[in-house]
Formats: structure tokens, sequence, C-alpha cells
């Protein structure tokens, strides 16, 4: 037997551990704690790469619900679970909590716990001419459901959020049961703003979104508490190192048993400890085993940051499980680029970092992106541009405050033929050019697009995005 088969899963991270776990779970606690590892460094090493792209999204996913409802010291604290914070603001630059914020729509943001029993959503009637939407995203990212303008309509309606376990008939009052594989789920809101002098409607509207249990809505009693969760601390360094098994190992207590396509891939995780509620101490490793381990993950974050250099934009990066068809290379793309973006149906994402000729896009170089009137962003509800500074992929402060530009830019200017040019630079373009001018860093930054409501040509790749070019 080699120093890596004897090497034994049983001692806790400090906070990696649940104060009380269902049976189901704590059994498989108990077999991962106790399982030996017996496969060699390479083939350690080959798994820990695999591990870290499956698990990258899963992890982000966590860093912002820790960040929104378990710490309430975090700036993007929402109040816990089960409950709204809406925003009725545009994002701005000092908004730092996701990367690549949608600048258009403010957010509704509410973590649901599904354990205990089922919460109803219920959204008032919105004007056909007023988007909004709710994304429903579980905890390996994939956007399993919609609410809204193109999925459900502009009609009031009630929608329950189930779990995994929960097998009860649906109510009457509700218009349609939404399962997800994981007890804990983001329901993330966008309403859209017309200018500042629209908040109030925003505000208004977001009011009537409303979250309630199941048993408050048919009034019975409700279900015993579920189990407290001991939340690990979330921390970055940590979390994209070799330590991310243990993050990895408490979220997926929260999944469903796994899908029939990830039985066997979980079978082969497992030879390194990963497992729901599996104990994993890396400081218990051999040194052969950490080293190999770390090279994994070094393997892994080498794998995404060149996949993302070739991914310019989200067609595909978002999606249901099926959509995504395992693929989680791309699936780790999507969180590292842009995470809760949306399904392709819902909106699309493109865009360039760099230009015609391949280089990358700097504030200091002028660009125009020429649109002819036959080839401006095809949208049945509308389109907006947004920039972000490299590599933070944050908003960018700017003299005019201005942080997206598009078809519902007061002022925006066409050409007599219909066409449209952006200008995009660090520098005024010009007094008659501010009205269409998209300011930019000094320093290198991504473009973005996002077409609400995008056409068959724009998700079969007929519709292009134009090269932004020197001026």
């Amino acid at each position: 037997m080699t120093f890596l088969e004897r090497l034994q899963i049983g001692a806790v991270v400090a906070g990696l551990s649940l104060t009380m776990l269902p049976a189901t779970q704590a059994a498989a606690q108990a077999a991962a704690s106790s399982a030996t590892v017996t496969v060699s460094p390479e083939e350690a090493r080959a798994i820990a790469k695999d591990a870290y792209l499956y698990a990258y999204p899963m992890l982000f996913n966590y860093k912002t619900l820790y960040q929104q409802a378990v710490d309430p010291g975090s700036k993007a604290y929402v109040g816990g679970f089960d409950k709204f914070r809406h925003y009725s603001q545009p994002y701005g630059p000092d908004n730092k909590e996701i990367v690549t914020p949608n600048n258009d729509t403010p957010y509704s943001w509410a973590w649901l716990d599904l354990r205990r029993e089922p919460l109803i959503l219920s959204v008032p009637a919105v004007p056909k001419d007023r988007y909004y939407s709710f994304q429903c995203v579980d905890m390996y990212t994939y956007n399993f459901a919609y609410i809204g303008s193109r999925a459900t309509g502009s009609e009031a309606g009630r929608y329950l959020f189930a779990g995994p376990n929960w097998h009860g008939e649906t109510p009457k009052g509700i218009d349609k049961v939404i399962r997800s594989e994981s007890d804990l789920i983001l329901v993330l809101g966008r309403t859209v703003l017309n200018g500042s002098s629209d908040v109030k409607n925003v505000q208004a509207i977001q009011k009537q979104y409303k979250l309630t249990p199941l048993s408050t809505f048919e009034h019975t009693g409700a279900p015993p508490p579920s189990p407290k969760i001991n939340f690990p601390k979330w921390d970055e360094a940590k979390a994209t190192s070799v330590d991310f098994i243990a993050y990895l190992n408490f979220l997926l207590q929260f999944t469903q048993p796994p899908a029939p396509s990830e039985a066997e891939l979980m079978q082969r995780f497992g030879k390194i400890g990963i497992a729901p509620g599996a104990l994993f101490d890396p400081a218990a490793l051999p040194p052969e085993t950490r080293v190999a381990l770390e090279a994994g993950v070094a393997d892994g974050k080498a794998a995404l940051a060149d996949a993302e250099k070739h991914t310019t934009g989200s067609f595909d990066l978002f999606g249901t499980r099926e959509q995504m068809k395992d693929d989680y290379v791309k699936r780790a793309v999507a969180a590292a680029m842009g995470i809760y973006g949306n399904t392709k149906e819902e909106a699309v994402y493109v865009g360039t970092h760099v230009n015609g000729e391949h280089e990358q896009l700097v504030g200091t170089q002028p660009y125009v992106l020429h649109f002819d009137k036959k080839d401006l962003p095809p949208a049945k509800f509308f389109w907006s541009m947004t920039l972000y500074d490299l590599p933070a992929r944050h908003l960018v402060a700017n003299p005019i405050n201005r942080y997206s530009i598009g078809d519902r830019t007061k002022g925006l200017k066409y050409g007599a033929d219909g066409s449209l040019d952006i200008y995009v630079q660090n520098t005024s373009p010009g007094a008659e050019k501010t009205s269409n001018w998209l300011p930019a860093p000094a320093g290198a930054y991504d473009l973005i697009t996002r077409i609400y409501g995008p056409n068959q040509a724009v998700l079969d790749g007929s519709w292009k995005f134009p090269e932004p070019q020197k001026r």
C-alpha cells in the first residue's frame, strides 16, 4: 500500500461542518470521512483539475450567498434568507458585489432556503411595455426557471418554489410549481428602469414582489424548523486553493443525489475526498498528495484562463442543466466572466475586449462602433452596451456618469440613414459626439452588449457584433 493509499479523510476544517445533518447526509458524511484515497499523485492531479473547474461556479455562487444572506457585516447583506432586498438605482462604480453587473434593470435579490417548506413568489400585473424577469438559479448556477415578461407574461401570478425533497400536491391558487435540484436557491429579479425619473415607478412594482411560506399561504401550521447551518466563512484564498474541496463538500449537502449524468463523475471525484458532507483537512494530506492536488488546482486555473480568452459571447454560457450538457469548463467561464448571466432566450451578451487586429481595447485609443440601420441589435425588449474595466470587470467612474448606452439612452443621435455610431474612449470625443459617447478607463476594458429578447438572427449567429474601429 502506498503512502497515498493510507490517507484517511477524517479531520474537519474549522467552520466547515454543520451543527446537524439529516440522516441521509450524516450517513454520507460518515462514509466519506472513513474513505481511503486510492489514486496515484498523477491521477489525483488530473481529478483535482476537473473538480476545480466543476466547483468554481458553485464556489463563487456561495461567495454571493454568504455576503448577501449570511454575513450581516457585508455591504451586500440582504437581511437573510427568504426575503427580498430591492435596488431601485442603476449600479455604479461603487457597486462591486458581483462582476459585470447589469446597469439597466435594478435588481431584486432573494436567497431561499427550501429545506423546511416551499416558498411562493407573488408578482403583480406589470405594464406590457415594461420588461421584468425573475431568474431562478440553483447551487450549481444553472438557470433552472424563469418568471417574467418573456417566460410567463405580464399578468399577476403565484409561483411555488420546491426543493428536491418536497413531494406535496400543488395548492389551489398556484400558477406553477418550480422544482429545484438544490435546497438553497437564488431568485434574482430585474425590473427595467427608464432613467432617474422612473425610479418611483420601479419601486412601486418591486414592493409588490412577495415571498410567502407555503404554510402561511395555506393558513396551516408551519413544519418544524430545519437544522441550523454553520456556514463556513468565505475566504477567497482558501476557496481557490486545495481547500476548495472542503467548500464543495459543504455545498453538495444541499443538492439532491447526483444527476444520472454525474454519477460516474462523482465516483471519480470521491477518490480525492469529494462527497456531500465529507470532512476534509488539507493539513492532514501526505506531502506528495497535497503537491499533486495543488498542481491540479493550478491546472484548472490555467484551463479556465485560457477558455476565458477565447470567449466573446454568452450564447451558450448559461442555461438549464440540459442546455449546458455537462460542459463544466463553459459553466466555469460563465461564472468567471459574469456570474448570473441570463439564458440566451432571455438575453444574449455579445462583445469583445480586442479590436479587429486582436489588440486589447484600451481607453487611450479612441474607437467607434458603427451599426448600419439593418444591423442594429435586434431586441424584442431593449438593448444596452456596457463597459467594464479589466481585470476587475467593474463599472468605471467617468465625468458624465454614463455606465451604459443603448436604444433607451436619451438624446442618442442616429445618422440620416438610420445608422448609429457609438464612440468609446477615455476622453470626450467632442461636444457634438457626447450624446453617443461611452466613456472608458485609460487602461484595458471589456465591452459587452446585452440584447433582451433576442431574435433568431442573434440566436443562430447570423447577426454579428461590429468590430471596434480605431478613430
